[in-house]
C-alpha cells in the first residue's frame, strides 16, 4: 500500500512539474498607435487579450527628461529588450552606431541564469540579433541564440524590393510560420517575433484604409502564433506567456511620421494572454515594464546590479 501511494505521488509531482514548464514569446508589430488597434478589426488580438488584457501604454522615456528618447523603431525595440530608455541602453536611431551593452537584454539575463533554455529570433529585420540582442560578440559575452530566422531582406533574389514593400509583407508572412514551425516542433523557452510591414505602409499611406488593411492582415498573423501555442498548452502541459506590442506610435497630423514626442506619437499598447496582478498594467504602462514582467513570469531572479538599473516594472 505504501509503494502504491509513493508512486501515485511521484506520478502527481512529475505532471505538476510538466505543468509548470514556462515558456514565453513577444511578439512586436512596428508602428501601430493604441487608438488604430482599438478602431481595426483585430479578432485573433482581441481573442488572446480577452483571457488577459490590453492596455495602453508609452514609449519615449520621460518627457523633458534625462531618460527622454526617440519614438524611432529601434530605439522602442531596445528599450523592451533592455527595460532602459536611450539614456541608459544608448541606442538612439535605426542606425544603431553605438549600443551600451553594460544594460543586458532579457535574452542575456536568461542566457546567463537559465543556459540550458533555447532562445528564438524570427525577425524582419536582420540587426535585431545582430545589434541589439549583440549575438556573437565580445560585449555579450558571444551570446548566441538557439533558433534564427532573419535576414531575409537582404535577399533580393528571393524577396526583389518593390516600392510598395510587399516584399516585407512576404518576410513578416515567412518568419511568422518558421515561428510557428519551431514553437511546434521545438517549443524555445523565450522567443522574440518582430514584424515590420504595418510601419512601411503607415509611412507610404498614413492614416488610411491601407494601413487599418495592413493591422488586418498582422493579426491574422499573431492568430497563427497564437494558435500554435494553444496546441502546445494542450497538448504538452505548457504554460506559455503572450506579449504583444509596438514600439511607437504616429504623428496625429497624417499618421505618416514618428520619432517625436507628440501624445500620439509616444502612445502605445501592450496586450497579453495572462491576467496581470497588480495595478502597473492599467497605470502607467511602459515599454520598459515587458523585461521585469518577462523574468517575475520565468522565476528568473535579476542580479541586483542590473536590476536597480531597470526603468521598467513587472506588470505581474
Amino acid at each position: 500500500m505504501r509503494f502504491l501511494c509513493f508512486v501515485i505521488f511521484i506520478m502527481f509531482f512529475a505532471h505538476f512539474l510538466i505543468a509548470q514548464d514556462q515558456k514565453v514569446v513577444v511578439i512586436l508589430v512596428d508602428g501601430i498607435p493604441y487608438d488604430v488597434i482599438k478602431k481595426v478589426k483585430t479578432p485573433n488580438l482581441d481573442k488572446l487579450a480577452k483571457s488577459g488584457g490590453l492596455a495602453k501604454a508609452y514609449v519615449g522615456g520621460e518627457k523633458g527628461g534625462v531618460s527622454e528618447s526617440p519614438t524611432i523603431s529601434a530605439v522602442g525595440y531596445n528599450s523592451m529588450l533592455t527595460g532602459t530608455w536611450a539614456n541608459k541602453h544608448n541606442v538612439w536611431g535605426n542606425g544603431i552606431e553605438n549600443p551600451n551593452y553594460n544594460y543586458p537584454t532579457f535574452f542575456k539575463v536568461v542566457r546567463d541564469l537559465q543556459p540550458e533554455f533555447k532562445l528564438g529570433i524570427f525577425s524582419t529585420w536582420e540587426d535585431n540579433r545582430t545589434k541589439l540582442l549583440g549575438e556573437n560578440l565580445i560585449e555579450t559575452d558571444d551570446l548566441t541564440l538557439d533558433y534564427k530566422f532573419d535576414g531575409y531582406e537582404n535577399d533580393t533574389l528571393a524577396f526583389p524590393h518593390d516600392k510598395n514593400k510587399i516584399y516585407i509583407k512576404n518576410i513578416d508572412e515567412l518568419v511568422t510560420t518558421k515561428a510557428v514551425e519551431t514553437i511546434k516542433a521545438h517549443s524555445p523557452d523565450l522567443s522574440w517575433i518582430y514584424l515590420e510591414y504595418t510601419d512601411d505602409v503607415g509611412h507610404k499611406h498614413g492614416d488610411s484604409p491601407e494601413f487599418y488593411a495592413s493591422v488586418e492582415s498582422i493579426d491574422r498573423l499573431i492568430g497563427n502564433v497564437y494558435e500554435i501555442i494553444k496546441y502546445r498548452e494542450k497538448k504538452f502541459k505548457e504554460n506559455w506567456l503572450i506579449i504583444v506590442t509596438t514600439d511607437h506610435g504616429r504623428d496625429a497630423e497624417t499618421g505618416k511620421n514618428h520619432g517625436g514626442q507628440s501624445e500620439r506619437e509616444r502612445e502605445t499598447w501592450i496586450a497579453t494572454n495572462k491576467k496581470p496582478q497588480n495595478k502597473r498594467f492599467n497605470d502607467g504602462l511602459a515599454i520598459v515594464d515587458i523585461f521585469p514582467s518577462i523574468c517575475k513570469f520565468l522565476s528568473i531572479e535579476i542580479p541586483k546590479y542590473i536590476k536597480e538599473n531597470l526603468d521598467g516594472v513587472s506588470f505581474f
